[in-house]
């Protein structure tokens, strides 16, 4: 695939004007840890619009802000100041079981951990988001999102029975099982080898081409970034820049950019 740069700075405006066709969106959020001295501000003002039905990837180095702006999309933090809302529904006005029924509901997660229960088999792993809300489970979806990740022989194996690829492509299923409105992952391929990784990336991808999610993910590897669609680069908690319809290289050579800034700065 091709790719091009937008220009240095990223036109907010533009990405509130588009909000409501998007699957999520933050309007001037900013999240501050600490106080007085040792206050850090990891999220300065930032206003992002992301695309329903796309692949979006968040890079940046470390300490820029890419995972606490996506916590903060997810329901998993809260800002300081600033507005989030996902799937129509504003963040700021939820309860903490308003919250905690959103994230269940509406909302899959991929984590570089992978958090499955040890004690449940594949099958039982996949389903318990539905089992938890006690919600019947699809037989017609869940066996094509068995076939696509392609587990369909190890669904009675508990994951110490599994590969680390094998472990994350179950975490993949049970993120889309419930039909979520938006998937984000937090590094999915970071405890990975080359293939491994390269299964899980190909999967989301297609869960973007095919099922038509929103995927959210981040990630510090260009390799990683360029199954995405659209890529945002934070840089001291700012977005900085993006590249559409990225690949390997174009990600590569942005991301030395920062290495270059951080040592003339």
């Amino acid at each position: 695939m091709g790719a091009h740069t937008a220009p240095a700075t990223v036109n907010q405006q533009d990405e509130a004007t588009d909000a409501t066709q998007s699957v999520a969106y933050a309007e001037a959020l900013t999240k501050i840890y600490g106080s007085g001295e040792a206050q850090v501000t990891a999220l300065d003002a930032v206003s992002v619009a992301l695309e329903r039905g796309r692949l979006t990837a968040i890079m940046g180095p470390s300490g820029s802000g890419k995972s606490t702006l996506m916590h903060c999309l997810a329901a998993l933090d809260s800002p300081t100041s600033g507005r989030v809302v996902v799937d129509g529904v504003e963040l700021g006005g939820l309860k903490d079981r308003q919250l905690t029924r959103l994230r269940r509901d509406r909302l899959g997660f991929v984590f570089q951990s992978f958090n499955l229960v040890p004690t449940l088999d594949a099958r039982e792993n996949i389903t318990l988001p539905l089992d938890i809300a006690g919600r019947p489970v699809d037989p017609e979806w869940f066996d094509l999102v068995v076939d696509t990740v392609g587990l369909r022989d190890r669904l009675a194996h508990r994951p110490n029975q599994l590969s680390g690829g094998q472990v994350q492509r179950v975490a993949c299923a049970r993120a889309l099982i419930g039909r979520p409105a938006i998937v984000f992952a937090d590094e999915p391929t970071g405890n990975l080898d080359s293939r491994a990784s390269a299964e899980i990336l190909c999967f989301l991808r297609r869960s973007v081409d095919e099922f038509g999610q929103s995927v959210v993910m981040v990630t510090h590897e260009p390799s990683a970034a360029a199954y995405a669609d659209r890529v945002l680069f934070l840089d001291d908690g700012r977005i900085v820049d993006e590249l559409r319809d990225p690949d390997a290289d174009s990600v590569l050579h942005r991301m030395r950019g920062f290495d270059m800034t951080t040592r003339r700065s």
